[in-house]
């Protein structure tokens, strides 16, 4: 975009010139962030009112920049200086509002001081929001600037879980076998998701450790049931047995290790087993992207071999279209988008693809071999010359091996500030699989993941 000024000498009575500006939540948040105004009315995540209705109303200083876009970009533009400026509000936008600023030349003063009359309008039923008079001192010189650079924002909150949440509360809670919940953390997970309504808990291990727990959190445990196991493997076959018996319709990790729960959980005799393999899948929420990115698998098949990533796959499609995703798809990685009988993992990506348009693998479009930069960026793909519904689009990511897996899944946490859900696919019942680090906002959306994938599926895993 080509930036071009108006100087005084060459400004007339009568110019005029308009931007459009469509609102969202996120501006608001950014909004709030630089100046310091942290009035809940303006924050989608927030009811500033009591009404029980989140507003987010558009700040009015927020408004009111808007006509300095104008003058700054395009009337005089460049080289513009504010010297006055009258904003009567006479109506508010909301999130979602197109927004309309003017501003018109009315008067032209010594000292290359111009009059300005300006509004800003809805665009959709033409009120005016605000308007009034401004005072620039105009440029003395034209001037034109090209691509001016502006360093990008990106808003650090996670919509897309709070949208999972809010589609798993109507539900009724899932009861869930907590295995050793026996630290602040694990405990509290579990606590904040009961007090969601997403699950019933059933809190599985050292009734002493769990009662500390709950106090280190000042948290009462009235009216929940604890069934005791001394050491971790005991709890983890009690959690079992649970399911197995039809008490529970989900397990949830606790302060243990995974191999102990999924030691119990694949047991031939009264396990978990439904005829696929258990694989893992981690529900990212990477701020600034339009949807959730799933990554598998991050935590169980260390060197899947072709079988196994054929139901590392399904589980995840199946999975993607739990949460919302009519038809998923999925870009099966490499370190290429050519097939290269050197790499494996480019043979094994496309016969992937191959068995999904066979029919082999229902329910996504599955395209690969696709190397990550062209899976998730459409500049990439087209770059690349890669043709498919799949570049540059990919919901779901289905890594080469287990390291490459758990690699991504913490480059997207601690560097693109991501929040994971983690579940284990493939047994009679979803898993849920945090780890020992997750906060209390990545155990509530894995709690909500596997609430709606047992919902859809009729309480199974798979």
């Amino acid at each position: 975009m080509r930036y071009h000024n108006k100087p005084y000498d060459q400004l007339q009575i009568g110019d005029s010139a308009e931007l459009k500006r469509i609102c969202t939540e996120d501006d608001f948040y950014v909004f709030a962030a630089n100046s310091g105004n942290h009035n809940p009315l303006h924050l989608a995540s927030e009811d500033g009112d009591g009404d029980k209705v989140n507003e987010a109303i558009a700040p009015a200083l927020f408004v009111g920049a808007l006509i300095s876009a104008v003058l700054g970009n395009i009337l005089p533009g460049a080289g513009t200086l504010y010297k006055s400026q009258l904003l009567e509000f006479s109506g508010r936008a909301v999130a979602g509002d197109e927004l309309l600023a003017r501003v018109t030349v009315v008067e032209k003063r010594p000292n290359r001081e111009v009059l300005m009359d300006t509004s800003v309008t809805r665009c959709s039923d033409g009120a005016v929001i605000v308007s009034g008079p401004a005072v620039v001192i105009a440029p003395d010189r034209e001037m034109s600037f090209k691509d001016i650079e502006v360093p990008g924002l990106v808003v650090q909150r996670h919509r897309h879980f709070d949208a999972l949440l809010e589609r798993s509360r109507p539900l009724d809670p899932i009861p869930t076998a907590v295995v050793a919940p026996e630290n602040p953390n694990s405990l509290g997970g579990a606590l904040l998701a009961a007090r969601e309504t997403i699950i019933r808990p059933i809190l599985v291990g050292d009734p002493t450790k769990i009662a500390q727990a709950a106090q280190a959190l000042d948290a009462s445990l009235d009216g929940i049931e604890i069934v005791e196991a001394t050491a971790h493997s005991e709890a983890a076959q009690r959690a079992v047995d649970l399911v197995v018996d039809g008490h529970a319709g989900a397990l949830m990790k606790g302060h243990m290790h995974t191999d102990d729960l999924l030691r119990a959980a694949l047991r031939r005799e009264r396990g978990l087993r439904a005829g696929r393999r258990f694989t893992h899948v981690f529900v990212m929420d990477v701020p600034g992207q339009p949807h959730p990115i799933l990554v598998t698998d991050a935590a169980i098949n260390i060197e899947p071999d072709l079988e196994t990533k054929i139901d590392i796959t399904q589980n995840a499609i199946d999975l993607a279209i739990s949460i919302g995703m009519e038809t998923p798809k999925v870009g099966v990685l490499s370190a290429v988008e050519t097939v290269n009988p050197a790499i494996r993992s480019s043979i094994d990506a496309a016969l992937l693809s191959k068995m999904a348009e066979r029919g082999q693998i229902r329910g996504g479009l599955v395209d690969g071999p696709l190397a990550m930069d062209n899976a998730v960026s459409m500049a990439a793909a087209r770059t690349k010359g890669i043709v498919s519904p799949v570049a540059g689009r990919a919901d779901i990511l289905v890594v080469p091996n287990l390291d490459a897996g758990n690699m991504l899944a913490k480059q997207l946490t601690y560097i693109a500030h991501a929040e994971g859900a983690g579940v284990v696919l493939g047994a009679k019942v979803p898993i849920i699989l945090n780890s020992r680090a997750d906060d209390d906002k990545a155990r509530l959306a894995s709690c909500a993941v596997a609430a709606l994938h047992a919902a859809r599926t009729g309480g199974r895993g798979a």
